[in-house]
């Protein structure tokens, strides 16, 4: 219940201190804002990051199918699309590929 309160009262503060600050002080926070969206440097690094971050959960869902892959039962790996692909089996039970 504290933290509720915390927060309610926080969201309460915000709104009156940002309704006193009013449309100017919107504006501005909003073109600093897409100011520092648009810098080549942020752009790039939000790049790299992405692209790190699904290396990462690419690696990491890889390495929890394998895992999950040895214990679970074959009902269930032929279910899953990855899981199908390295037991070895090619087409589905409608005579599809893994898609």
């Amino acid at each position: 219940m504290r933290y509720r309160l915390t927060f309610i009262s926080g969201v309460a503060v915000g709104y009156v201190l940002g309704a006193r600050a009013g449309r100017d002080r919107y504006e501005q926070l909003r073109k600093t804002a897409q100011q520092i969206a648009q810098n080549p440097a942020v752009r790039n690094t939000v790049e790299s990051a992405s692209t790190n971050g699904r290396a990462f959960a690419r690696k990491a869902a890889g390495s929890l199918a394998d895992k999950a892959g040895e214990r679970l039962p074959d009902s269930v790996t032929d279910r899953v699309p990855y899981l199908r692909e390295r037991s070895g089996a090619a087409e589905d039970d409608w005579g599809t590929s893994n898609t």
